[in-house]
């Protein structure tokens, strides 16, 4: 463990409030550090990300709210939290992007010998993503995979199956809030020392959806890309959603004038 992972593991992390949402005010490379020691740690830790979709969702549902709040680490995934933390005057230091966090640790799982389980999207889907890292990082050890169709009844059961994986890691591509009521009731059960939630990141390691190039993804602009391949799908999230987002921002902001 380097320097760097003692001086996290053991300092408490500041948090930021952003809209209603407690925000731990770190960098990749940071969060990258701490998730590190907490696998060390071996006790369950929840992780979430924010994006402005579900800051939205978090002002109207206090079940997700609670949730957020009990995580142990929250990123900011999407841009413009980044940039309303700005406006509203508590800066963040960067996005901490789900998608490329999660292709960080599955590096770093096959360079420390984590074994990590994928549990969401089509079958299909799923198939491709154990492919592909299978081949990209063949030291890779995949304590199990599932795909993200069952029923509440099949819950328990597959708590149970991921607990007795022996993973190091839980990927969760299911959507929200669906996902983070999942991890919430059984993180205990599971007892995975890291489980986060990745929402549509599968469909595009899987190749089925591309994602926005680098200087979209700077000027916040992922939203639109994505809207563009997939409009009668995402209009509502991102059309209605991004106004919503604005008004809340907004109102916000007069709060703390």
């Amino acid at each position: 463990m380097t320097s760097d992972t003692l001086e996290i593991q053991t300092r408490k992390t500041t948090r930021v409030e952003v809209m209603g949402i407690e925000i731990d005010n770190l960098s990749m490379e940071e969060t990258l550090s701490l998730i590190e020691a907490k696998i060390l740690e071996g006790d369950p830790v929840q992780h979430v990300v924010v994006n402005a979709a579900k800051v939205v969702e978090v002002n109207k549902n206090p079940q997700l709210k609670a949730i957020i709040e009990s995580c142990e680490i929250v990123n900011a995934d999407g841009q413009a939290v980044v940039w309303a933390s700005k406006i509203l005057g508590t800066p963040l230091k960067e996005r901490v992007a789900g998608i490329d966090l999660m292709q960080a640790l599955v590096q770093r799982a096959s360079q420390k010998g984590w074994s990590i389980y994928f549990f969401g999207a089509k079958q299909d889907v799923l198939d491709k993503v154990v492919a592909r890292y299978q081949k990209e990082f063949p030291t890779l050890r995949i304590a199990g995979a599932r795909n993200g169709y069952y029923t509440p009844e099949e819950e328990s059961a597959i708590a149970t199956e991921i607990s007795k994986s022996g993973a190091h890691i839980l990927f969760v591509a299911i959507s929200s809030p669906k996902k983070e009521i999942f991890l919430n009731k059984y993180l205990n059960v599971m007892n995975v020392p890291f489980v986060m939630g990745v929402g549509g990141s599968f469909d595009v390691i899987a190749g089925l959806t591309k994602r926005a190039p680098l200087w979209m993804q700077q000027l916040g602009l992922e939203w639109l890309f994505r809207f563009l391949q997939e409009p009668r799908r995402m209009w509502r999230r991102y059309i209605i959603g991004n106004a919503e987002f604005i008004a809340l921002l907004l109102k916000y902001k007069f709060k703390r004038r």
